[in-house]
């Protein structure tokens, strides 16, 4: 591995249309959801939190959580890993990314309005016999939505040039323009995508999530309907949420860059 990229921000947004997109390039591997995050977090505090390593004067955290990235990847050739992971935003995911990268590695941003992801959220649970549609989805600090928002805020007001942030429009309107500027900023050579025949080569099991179809793609690039009604009151809250954000903005890409 010569090059690590967080692929990070908001559910759906397009990262497996994105990741897909990508992984025609023979340079570059994109899977699904990966664990690597996780798993540094955890070995991380487990080390960092042992009473037997302090007690020895052993400081093996370098040692120990520096590798994960490699063992994890460890049957992969190609020379340029995107790891997708929701939390590479939040503050102490990013110390990681410093502290363990011997170059800190660019991060994928990718946004759209809440009021939409939650959106398309209901159309999933609706198409997989869920009966309250809406229930928890913006429940304070919860996941998939609320707490990668406040990871994508922090990285918005902390931008130093690591973050490209990706509007969801921008990536399925303006699929060339967008790759060009992906390209650009994690100093890639160009690449001749297909775009008229994407193909997901690392499908993920969504029954894991009890969601089906969720990291399902098309060959080509188009809008699915949502066919689904929002209650007021959660339109409300998306609005306030996307008003806070600012993830309205239509110029994504020159806003946060």
């Amino acid at each position: 591995m010569k090059q690590f990229v967080a692929l990070s921000g908001l559910p759906r947004t397009g990262s497996t249309l994105l990741s897909a997109i990508l992984s025609q390039n023979p340079n570059i591997h994109a899977e699904g959801n990966s664990a690597v995050c996780q798993l540094m977090w955890d070995m991380q505090q487990s080390v960092g939190n042992s009473e037997q390593l302090k007690a020895n004067n052993k400081d093996l955290l370098d040692a120990v959580v520096k590798p994960i990235p490699h063992t994890y990847y460890s049957d992969i050739k190609k020379p340029i890993v995107v790891d997708k992971c929701r939390s590479w935003t939040l503050p102490a995911n990013i110390q990681m990314l410093n502290r363990y990268f011997d170059n800190t590695p660019k991060v994928i941003v990718l946004v759209r309005p809440v009021v939409k992801i939650v959106a398309s959220f209901m159309s999933l649970r609706k198409a997989n016999g869920w009966q309250d549609l809406e229930a928890g989805l913006l429940d304070n600090g919860s996941e998939p939505i609320m707490r990668s928002l406040a990871g994508v805020e922090w990285a918005r007001k902390n931008n130093n040039g690591e973050f490209l942030f990706v509007s969801y429009d921008e990536l399925v309107d303006k699929t060339q323009e967008t790759l060009d500027r992906i390209y650009e900023h994690c100093g890639w050579e160009t690449f001749e995508h297909n775009l008229g025949n994407i193909v997901n080569t690392h499908k993920e099991n969504d029954d894991v999530y009890n969601l089906v179809g969720q990291h399902d793609i098309r060959p080509q690039i188009n809008r699915r309907t949502i066919d689904v009604e929002l209650s007021n009151e959660l339109i409300d809250r998306c609005n306030r949420l996307d008003e806070w954000s600012l993830y309205e903005n239509k110029n994504v890409g020159s806003q946060f860059n």
